[in-house]
């Protein structure tokens, strides 16, 4: 009698454990799934909201078709340029190949699309890139993008600083012959930083990791010298 009692006992035993390792699976597979579904919807939100705020933006005037760049000369041969304006080595680009481009434009060989990208804000104190940028694009409003880029590389302020003022940067806009008022109110508004941002996302998008980067009809050029330029644009053009 006692041999039969311990056996029901060890059964009811086994069914309890049974029974507890089937209530953790369960709650276990249930946690999984409510994880999963989260993470589902955590997806599709930030797919959602990622696309909205992409489209979120206004190009100025003179952009290309994306809309993430603007368009200088009308050659048949296409030049990228990315560029920060507080990017040291975008400034030492334009002093060396930037009259070749511009001769290039010139001729009616080239057209040029330049993408102001704001890749180095973490070396400003103020957000300089990004200002500098919305703030070219502003003066692409006022039809004086290429005067107001040129005047920005050449006051161009060391990284690691605050970077220039808006009110620097309008009065070097006003100086380039853009209306004080007009360009001021879009500096100080911030009209254009969803289109910088714009701009930057494409960027990193289109595999462009650092700045200067200069592309020919899609390609980029390791070649930055101006006969390294002037080859790529050729043979691009035949």
């Amino acid at each position: 009698m006692s041999s039969r009692k311990g056996q029901r006992d060890a059964a009811r035993v086994v069914r309890e454990q049974l029974a507890r390792e089937s209530r953790r699976r369960r709650t276990l597979w249930a946690s999984v799934a409510a994880v999963v579904v989260l993470v589902i919807a955590g997806l599709i939100g930030w797919s959602v909201w990622s696309s909205q705020r992409a489209d979120e933006f206004t190009a100025p005037p003179g952009a290309n078709d994306a809309g993430t760049g603007i368009v200088i000369g009308g050659g048949p041969v296409t030049i990228d340029l990315y560029e920060d304006y507080l990017c040291p080595a975008c400034k030492q680009f334009q002093q060396v190949s930037g009259a070749t481009i511009d001769q290039l434009v010139k001729d009616g060989k080239a057209r040029v699309v330049f993408h102001p990208v704001a890749y180095l804000n973490r070396f400003s104190t103020t957000e300089y890139s990004t200002r500098s940028s919305a703030a070219a694009g502003c003066a692409a409003q006022g039809g004086k993008f290429k005067e107001f880029t040129d005047a920005l590389f050449a006051r161009q302020p060391p990284e690691g600083s605050a970077g220039l003022s808006n009110d620097e940067l309008i009065d070097i806009g006003a100086g380039v012959g853009l209306n004080r008022d007009e360009f001021g109110s879009c500096v100080k508004d911030g009209t254009y930083k969803p289109w910088t941002e714009k701009v930057t996302e494409d960027a990193s998008r289109s595999g462009v990791t650092g700045t200067p980067t200069i592309k020919v009809n899609g390609r980029e050029v390791a070649d930055r010298t101006p006969a390294g330029i002037t080859a790529a644009v050729e043979a691009a053009g035949k």
